[in-house]
């Protein structure tokens, strides 16, 4: 079946002052059968008249005009922001002119005496012109999706990290407290009875309460360690030591001062930088040493891990699931800083920055959790 559908002419607005060079122009236009519809202006008034009524589709100018040049005209249309594709026509334009033309971004030009190449030249630039706003819409879309994935990740890590507050919360108040209470009452029973075959037992019971104890606090230090309510070297410190002794590596940790004061949610991201790092240490570097650096100078918070360990390769560093790098890139953004990780046969260093003049309102979630948790008794359990 034959195809009926009709393709709309091409509106080209013409900026010219000659009656001649414009009869030119539409005869080589009809010679090339391009569909279209042209509209001749000789002034800038017009033209920019023209050219804000948004109907046109293609601007042919002439070089010289009176008391303006097609360029001239080129500069109006780029302060109005009107994205169209730009030609200029001229019977004279030098070669240092046409260059300058291009840089400054106009589509193509065209000597008035290679006029059988015009249509050519305005199928061109409109192809080029539709191929370059469809990647700027693709590049919009495409940014637009790494934004709502951002503000997803972000989601994600704000509800997991206020998620383990509530959990160590209430690992704390009610199985850490139910199971302190019942190491009273057993060592209570324990002390009173004589029977020798019942102290044996409740012996046993008390030792792996004691373990149930210290489990409960592992995890619960884990999830969210009390210890950052010292502040940040302090938990830093803590952190290296449990390392070291659970790890059999040796951890030095070198600071600008004793105490690091910055906001709530820069010190967990800190903290969990450190905390990551490490743990990629112990299971993938065979390290035997591990330096953490952590700064306050310049206004800048820095904490660099560094190991002696083999490395990671590029691959290693760039796979698709390395979600615990990304995690830490993830943070370390939402507080406004950035993570660098270099690696090489002599180790790999993870180091973050984050600018310490934080916005208002940035401090995390875990906010509650610091001042609820601070007069808590904690006794056998933490």
């Amino acid at each position: 079946m034959p195809d009926h559908t009709e393709i709309r002419p091409l509106r080209i607005l013409h900026l010219e002052d000659s009656r001649v060079d414009h009869a030119l122009v539409k005869f080589a236009l009809q010679r090339s059968q391009l569909p279209h519809e042209i509209l001749l202006v000789d002034t800038i008034d017009d033209f920019l008249r023209e050219l804000d009524s948004g109907v046109h589709d293609f601007v042919l100018a002439d070089y010289h005009l009176p008391g303006f040049t097609g360029l001239d005209a080129w500069e109006l249309v780029l302060e109005r922001g009107i994205d169209i594709p730009f030609v200029i026509l001229s019977g004279a334009i030098g070669e240092t002119a046409a260059v300058d033309a291009m840089h400054r971004g106009v589509s193509d030009y065209l000597l008035k005496d290679s006029m059988n190449r015009l249509a050519h030249v305005i199928q061109r630039a409109m192809e080029v012109s539709q191929t370059r706003k469809a990647k700027a819409a693709a590049d919009a879309e495409l940014a637009e999706s790494r934004q709502r994935l951002a503000e997803l990740a972000e989601h994600l890590q704000t509800s997991i990290d206020q998620e383990r507050a509530d959990i160590s919360r209430e690992i704390h108040d009610d199985i850490g407290g139910a199971l302190a209470a019942v190491k009273l009452d057993l060592s209570w029973v324990s002390r009173r009875t004589l029977d020798a075959d019942v102290r044996q037992h409740m012996d046993a019971a008390l030792e792996m309460l004691q373990h149930a104890l210290d489990a409960s606090q592992r995890i619960m230090m884990n999830l969210r360690p009390p210890i950052l309510d010292q502040g940040l070297v302090a938990a830093v410190q803590w952190l290296a030591a449990s390392f070291e002794k659970r790890a059999g590596v040796r951890v030095s940790v070198r600071r600008s001062a004793e105490q690091i004061d910055v906001p709530r949610a820069v010190q967990l991201v800190a903290y969990r930088t450190a905390q990551e790092a490490l743990t990629n240490v112990a299971k993938h570097a065979h390290a035997s040493a591990v330096d953490i650096d952590l700064s306050d100078r310049e206004g800048v918070l820095t904490l660099e891990v560094t190991d002696n360990g083999q490395g990671l390769s590029s691959e290693a560093l760039k796979k698709a699931k390395s979600f615990g790098l990304l995690g830490l890139k993830e943070r370390a953004a939402k507080v406004d800083g950035w993570l660098d990780i270099s690696s090489s046969r002599r180790g790999t260093s993870v180091i973050l920055s984050v600018p310490l003049a934080m916005p208002s309102g940035a401090e995390g979630d875990e906010g509650d959790f610091n001042h609820r948790d601070k007069n808590n008794d904690q006794s056998d359990f933490v």
